[in-house]
């Protein structure tokens, strides 16, 4: 069973950085896709960034977070992760670890999604 557990949330002031972690675990084929999805309050939840697993491959959906927000993984402990920089108040949102057994990322659409983390808050005020 495919487990998805975020860590590295939290409160940070505008212009700070975090890093947020993804531990995924349990899939069975090297055929899947993951990465980042964002819920503000009281909007829909937004792709961010995704990775194929067997080519590493990453597209990124959100042309405002380009040069801010970069996606990485260690391949080797199954570990994704998200590095967020020059936060602002807009990025204040609960972030999700998703992933699905596709080969390709295409849309990144939360609809089509198969497996999701519980999601880490992050607040970003002064």
């Amino acid at each position: 069973q495919v487990q998805l557990v975020e860590s590295g949330g939290g409160s940070v002031h505008p212009g700070g950085s975090l890093r947020l972690s993804c531990a995924a675990s349990g899939f069975v084929s090297e055929y899947y896709v993951i990465g980042w999805f964002r819920q503000a309050p009281g909007k829909e939840r937004e792709g961010i960034s995704c990775i194929n697993n067997n080519g590493g491959r990453i597209s990124d959906y959100v042309e405002s977070l380009k040069g801010r927000f970069t996606i990485s993984r260690d391949k080797a402990t199954n570990s994704l992760y998200l590095q967020m920089n020059d936060l602002t108040s807009e990025d204040t949102a609960v972030y999700y670890c998703a992933a699905a057994p596709w080969d390709v990322c295409g849309d990144w659409s939360a609809r089509d999604i198969n497996y999701w983390g519980k999601g880490t808050l992050v607040t970003v005020s002064s």
